[in-house]
């Protein structure tokens, strides 16, 4: 059984095979109201237990966080205020003890990460590759959602790593490389691309949102278009640096969701072309800021490329046998393939699976 957690509604429902089996189940989060906003968990997961044609094994979901996902606690939250006038709410353990199963509660952008290594991007590229006749699997996938904030997970050989204090992938806290007084949330997500276009632009619309922004830099919508480009580079770039941050200990795919993600094609130029760009050294030589080559997998002439491992056939010492050795490193950098919600719902699905098994 799982959920979708917002701060207005919650949605219940339950998958098997990876795919829904109940119709949802909505009710309000009473949000306002501690105690009526338990009794409404446990109500919602009670109707989806009812409609389920065999008992249950696990309830698994994503929820709002600062959190201790791995032992189902919750800390003070901005978007359900009822969970503020506590310090920590044993979620996880009161729905254990009610219903008498496992339950697991994740981050939503570990689960959207991990949806997307198992049924997503990795798979996907790695049948392209198998289809090229290229001798490679990715296993190592960074995923981040661009909404509110923004948020990542981070899979390491198909598995998630949750981080030994639940705090993995923090990338939000990433120093600002705009500002580095800043986070680099200050400069990624809803209102700061309002912020970004305001400034450029010189005016203060408060009616405007991130999608009108994007037409007005498509130019589908009247309004300053060079300013609405310039706010989407800016947040862009700080994307790139944290990016750029992360695949040096990582080293894998890159897969973007979230709301803003429909704006992939305005800003990938751009993070692309800084993580493809230099840095330098203390005397002023400039060397590539990141060892691996970075493509666009959602251009098809990048992508080719990205398939196309070209390399040498090498000689072994004191042999007559010969080895293939491709010398570019290269990772790819795609919006998501299964879609933001249905991915973080998918997610708690496999996180709850590789937990029981």
């Amino acid at each position: 059984m799982t959920l979708d957690a917002g701060g207005t509604n919650f949605v219940f429902s339950a998958l098997s095979g990876g795919k829904e089996v109940v119709n949802s189940i909505h009710h309000p989060s009473n949000a306002h109201d501690l105690d009526l906003c338990l009794r409404t968990l446990i109500k919602g997961f009670e109707e989806v237990k009812a409609k389920l044609p065999q008992p249950p094994v696990a309830i698994s979901f994503a929820f709002p966080g600062p959190a201790d996902y791995k032992n189902g606690i919750i800390g003070k939250l901005p978007n359900l205020p009822a969970f503020n006038k506590s310090n920590g709410v044993a979620l996880g353990p009161m729905l254990e003890d009610h219903f008498k199963l496992p339950v697991f509660i994740g981050n939503d952008g570990d689960l959207f990460t991990l949806a997307e290594s198992a049924a997503g991007v990795v798979p996907f590229i790695n049948e392209q590759l198998a289809a090229h006749g290229v001798n490679k699997a990715y296993k190592n996938l960074f995923g981040i959602t661009l909404g509110t904030g923004f948020g990542a997970g981070m899979v390491i050989n198909n598995r998630l790593n949750e981080g030994d204090n639940g705090s993995a992938s923090e990338v939000w806290l990433t120093r600002n490389f705009r500002n580095t007084n800043w986070y680099s949330e200050c400069s990624v997500g809803v209102r700061p691309v309002l912020n970004h276009y305001q400034k450029f632009s010189g005016r203060d619309d408060a009616s405007l949102t991130p999608k009108d922004i994007h037409d007005i830099a498509l130019g589908n919508l009247e309004g300053d278009q060079q300013a609405a480009l310039l706010a989407f580079r800016e947040m862009a770039l700080v994307i790139a640096e944290s990016l750029c941050n992360a695949i040096t200990l990582i080293d894998g795919l890159i897969v973007i969701g979230g709301g803003l993600a429909g704006a992939f094609d305005l800003i990938a130029p751009d993070i692309i072309l800084a993580m493809n760009g230099t840095i330098c050294k203390t005397d002023g030589t400039e060397i590539p800021r990141l060892i691996q080559r970075v493509y666009n997998l959602e251009d098809p002439h990048q992508l080719e490329q990205f398939l196309a491992y070209r390399g040498v056939e090498i000689e072994v010492p004191f042999s007559k046998r010969k080895v293939f050795y491709a010398e570019e490193k290269r990772i790819g950098i795609c919006k998501t393939k299964l879609g933001t919600s249905q991915a973080v719902a998918l997610g708690a699905y496999v996180h709850a699976l590789q937990h029981l098994s």
